[in-house]
């Protein structure tokens, strides 16, 4: 049977990792800061995409509007909303899509990359501070606080 991830011990909540030295505390502390300030990165890249879907969204929605507003003998109003604001960009000569390539390509990927490298201070290890925590706040033995999911199927 070929163990799943799920079944490989850990190594960063080995409390013997942490008494190696080959990571010190400050280097630890500083690129789990730098993953935290590049998961909020993650968050704002995801709302990029939530703002570029909404914009997308109330586009159509215009559209039908508009469409409706033709109908119902308000033609000059439609024309309107039509000419000026159906398709209009949101920043000067971008829409949504163009806003979310330019901030991957000069923000989000280069951030990505910092992170990565910096996780070779902690031996390629992610969120290796947390790792930490874990190791300090659960409690040996007590069931809601196994090491890893192993120890709750008793692997």
């Amino acid at each position: 049977m070929t163990q799943t991830p799920h079944h490989i011990p850990d190594p960063r909540l080995d409390d013997n990792l942490a008494e190696t030295g080959q990571v010190d505390d400050t280097t630890i502390t500083a690129v789990g800061k730098l993953t935290e300030a590049f998961e909020t990165v993650e968050c704002a890249r995801g709302h990029l995409y939530t703002f570029h879907q909404l914009t997308g969204s109330a586009d159509f929605k215009l559209e039908r509007a508009i469409e409706l507003l033709d109908e119902a003998g308000h033609g000059g109003l439609a024309r309107k909303l039509q000419r000026e604001l159906l398709g209009r960009n949101v920043l000067p000569g971008r829409w949504t899509f163009q806003v979310i390539e330019e901030y991957d390509d000069l923000y989000y990927a280069p951030f990505r990359e910092f992170e990565r490298q910096a996780r070779e201070l902690t031996l390629g290890y992610r969120h290796l501070y947390e790792a930490g925590l874990k190791r300090a706040r659960r409690t040996p033995g007590l069931p809601g606080h196994e090491a890893t999911p192993a120890e709750t199927d008793g692997g």
